[in-house]
């Protein structure tokens, strides 16, 4: 991936567990549904609105709804297998298109395989030391002999220690599978404003190793994003800053309040001048911006804002 090509992208977000109408929990027993080939026919459709580049949401084995992460080398057998997302990875590739998926490395779900050792054996466990804040000396929520960290008080995302060699080990290669079996040109991270700066410095290192043009985008919701979009760290992060702006300056008829936020971002003297961030009117975290808006036809000048400012649409 060209460094050129990401800065001209425009991204179709799909989560494909709600897209390809994949049961709400994984049962781990029932046979493997390809149901990532419903997709193909989306890449026509897609194409012809404009874009260039899938962000691809999480598709990796998981409990419910994808972020709680359960085998980072598996595709979700209610989507398909290795092979189905490969095959769907070469037809984007065909098609001159770039491939983002979500990397999930806050937390896991609480049946992947290293929590479930943990439960079983306790303090013996060969892997009590891959999670954060754990202490054998109380209970947790969910009644474990012990208790752990989970993501913004979420006990079924169990934050993972990040700082743990093994830990890193384990991703860091399983990164390395996802760009070896599928060619993925980049990570859209989730909780990154959640990550340890020294853990994604750590991945950066790691994916520029494997392609120097790979694409880190963390997901960050509050806070000064040079934090975080700096040659060390993330090549981009959401633009949560210009999102309210961009729909309540058409409700409110304001628009002081979009000029304001973008002059401030990307001005004569912007904060963030330097920066390509990732645009969005909104994602699978936020309402349909079609039920924010109060008129349905400021959909056009919403969306002409959103591919005429700086960044990536």
């Amino acid at each position: 991936m060209e460094t050129h090509r990401i800065k001209d992208a425009v991204f179709y977000q799909i989560y494909p567990l709600g897209l390809c109408g994949a049961p709400e929990r994984n049962d781990f027993g029932s046979p493997i549904e390809h149901r990532l080939t419903t997709l193909t026919p989306w890449l026509d459709h897609i194409q012809e609105l404009g874009a260039n580049a899938i962000y691809l949401g999480p598709v990796f084995q998981s409990s419910s709804h994808g972020y709680d992460t359960v085998d980072y080398y598996r595709v979700d057998r209610r989507l398909g297998d290795n092979e189905s997302l490969a095959h769907f990875a070469e037809l984007v590739h065909q098609r001159d298109m770039l491939l983002i998926l979500d990397g999930v490395f806050n937390h896991v779900g609480r049946d992947f395989w290293a929590f479930k050792d943990l439960q079983n054996n306790g303090q013996n466990s060969a892997y009590r030391d891959w999670f954060h804040n754990l202490r054998f000396d109380q209970h947790s929520p969910k009644g474990d002999p012990f208790s752990y960290e989970g993501w913004q008080g979420h006990y079924d995302l169990v934050k993972l220690n990040l700082s743990h060699p093994d830990v890193r080990a384990h991703l860091f290669e399983s990164v390395r599978m996802w760009k070896d079996q599928f060619g993925i040109d980049g990570l859209r991270l989730d909780a990154a404003d959640c990550i340890d700066l020294n853990f994604l410095s750590a991945l950066n290192r790691f994916t520029k190793s494997l392609n120097p043009q790979f694409w880190l985008m963390g997901e960050v919701v509050h806070g000064d994003y040079c934090q975080w979009v700096n040659a060390e760290t993330l090549d981009s992060v959401t633009n949560y800053e210009a999102y309210k702006g961009l729909y309540s300056s058409l409700n409110d008829a304001n628009y002081f309040e979009i000029a304001y936020g973008l002059n401030r971002q990307f001005g004569d003297h912007g904060v963030y001048q330097d920066k390509v961030l990732y645009n969005f009117v909104d994602n699978h975290d936020v309402d349909r911006v079609a039920s924010k808006l109060k008129h349905p036809a400021h959909l056009f000048p919403l969306y002409l804002l959103l591919f005429t400012m700086p960044g990536i649409p």
